[in-house]
């Protein structure tokens, strides 16, 4: 038997409630974390742009002629509303520009009428004793599946790298998916966000392995440091691989494995801008109209990789052996990540030589 209903309220009626003490934020269930700042900032940043945000399960009891309403799953989320509507902290740079270092009295009228006609969904309990509503709080909390690291990072970090390699990667993810590189089933776990991470990294730091990502959440929480100028040399060297392989003529290649088109982007990046850890590495000069050349280029790597990786016995030449090895074994060590890139640049310079 069903002994709830779905309902939707303003966030201007739970401020109406808190007013009027007939919500309760602290029942004994509830866990006892605290956000951070920037975490409540980013919340309040997805409430003004207008985007969803999970459902409240509350509870309620008559008290004398009224309701209390009492909070079984949303406690942090309502506290950030209520918080944020009484000014107790302001919206962060990182998360909103143009409203950036503002307090809700300080917003366009408009923007908090929005904010406090946002609708939230709510699953309403009917006169439940306290065991049950335990009970389906342990429930709600024994679903998750769990965490990928990228996950962990995504709901650990909320500063500057996190919304960076966020945007990125949900900025180029159709062409990964439609290049073959990414599918939906792992995009739906993040992997989008860990490639532009893991890309990102080369840019502001050096051609290196891809462990140890989490230092660069914490370096740029707070401080965006190289990131502005990171984006567009990203921006740049999408721009130069779209050119060279659209994303359904990339699927056709090896540089959609995720390794080799790792390689594919610090190549570029370092024949534009010069990588660290690539610094014995020669550097093409590209220019649009080399775009072809360069095609010719990547083209013979992929299919000499298939024709000495197809059969067992192949002889393979010198210039390839380690190239295909470490597209096979370590691919993410820093080690092979400079071989391979290594071979490529200098592959390219021979074919725009000629």
């Amino acid at each position: 038997m069903k002994n709830f209903d779905t309902r939707t309220y303003n966030i201007s009626d739970f401020i109406e409630w808190n007013e009027n003490g007939h919500l309760e934020l602290s029942p004994d269930f509830q866990r006892r974390s605290v956000w951070t700042e920037k975490a409540k900032s980013y919340l309040i940043d997805t409430i003004i742009r207008g985007k969803p945000i999970p459902k409240i399960l509350i509870s309620q009891r008559l008290q004398g002629t009224k309701n209390v309403r009492i909070v079984v799953d949303g406690q942090q989320r309502l506290r950030t509303m209520l918080g944020f509507y009484n000014g107790d902290f302001k919206i962060s740079r990182v998360h909103n520009e143009e409203y950036a270092g503002k307090t809700f009295d300080s917003l366009p009228k408009e923007v908090q009428n929005e904010f406090l006609k946002y609708e939230l969904g709510v699953d309403l309990l009917f006169d439940m004793p306290y065991e049950d509503i335990l009970d389906i709080f342990a429930r709600i909390n024994s679903y998750t599946v769990k965490l990928t690291t990228q996950e962990i990072y995504n709901a650990r970090y909320v500063g500057y790298f996190k919304q960076t390699i966020f945007n990125y990667g949900l900025k180029y993810v159709s062409y990964w998916i439609d290049a073959g590189i990414l599918t939906k089933a792992n995009v739906s776990r993040m992997a989008e966000a860990e490639m532009s991470a893991d890309l990102f990294v080369s840019l502001i730091d050096s051609v290196r392995t891809n462990k140890g990502v989490e230092t660069y959440y914490k370096r740029y929480e707070e401080d965006e440091g190289e990131l502005p100028k990171a984006k567009e040399k990203f921006d740049k060297i999408m721009s130069y691989i779209g050119a060279i392989y659209p994303s359904a003529e990339l699927r056709n290649t090896n540089w959609k494995r995720t390794p080799l088109f790792y390689t594919f982007f610090t190549s570029i990046g370092h024949s534009l801008y010069g990588l660290k850890g690539l610094e014995n590495t020669p550097r093409p000069k590209l220019s649009e109209k080399l775009v072809g050349k360069i095609r010719v280029a990547l083209d013979e790597i992929s299919l000499k990789y298939d024709e000495y990786t197809e059969e067992k016995d192949a002889e393979i030449p010198s210039e390839y052996k380690d190239f295909i090895y470490y597209t096979r074994r370590g691919t993410t060590d820093t080690a092979a990540r400079i071989a391979r890139a290594d071979f490529v640049c200098k592959k390219i310079n021979s074919f725009l030589a000629n």
